[in-house]
């Protein structure tokens, strides 16, 4: 496992834009799919975006065209462009890494960041 630490979330408006990150540790970052992941408070984790070692992604149908996930394997970093966020946006966003392409089902990623909150006004 990888341990996962996110950051860069906030409070924007409509329309605006953010980057998250996630800072991962170990020598085998470059092994692991990456992903995204958001959960509001007593709903189910959605997923929003994947990449895979070599660099394949999966996007949900709501963020694509405004969202962009990326990976520095150099960094062992990760990250998710947000752009022309809207309010339903809003929520807490977790990275996560998978040993396979586990693509949009949580079940197939085995560590887990601790959630940075994503805020957007209208």
């Amino acid at each position: 496992q990888v341990q996962l630490v996110e950051s860069g979330g906030g409070s924007v408006q409509a329309g605006d834009s953010l980057r998250l990150s996630c800072a991962a540790s170990g020598r085998t970052f470059s092994r692991y799919a990456m992903g995204w992941f958001r959960q509001a408070p007593g709903k189910e984790r959605d997923f929003v975006a994947a990449i895979s070692w070599s660099g394949y992604t999966t996007y949900t149908g709501s963020v694509k065209g405004r969202f962009t996930i990326s990976r520095d394997n150099a960094k062992n970093t990760v990250y998710l462009q947000m752009n022309s966020l809207k309010a339903e946006d809003t929520t807490v966003y977790y990275c996560a890494a998978s040993p396979g392409y586990s693509g949009p089902d949580y079940r197939g990623y085995n560590s887990w960041g601790q959630g940075t909150q994503v805020t957007v006004s209208s």
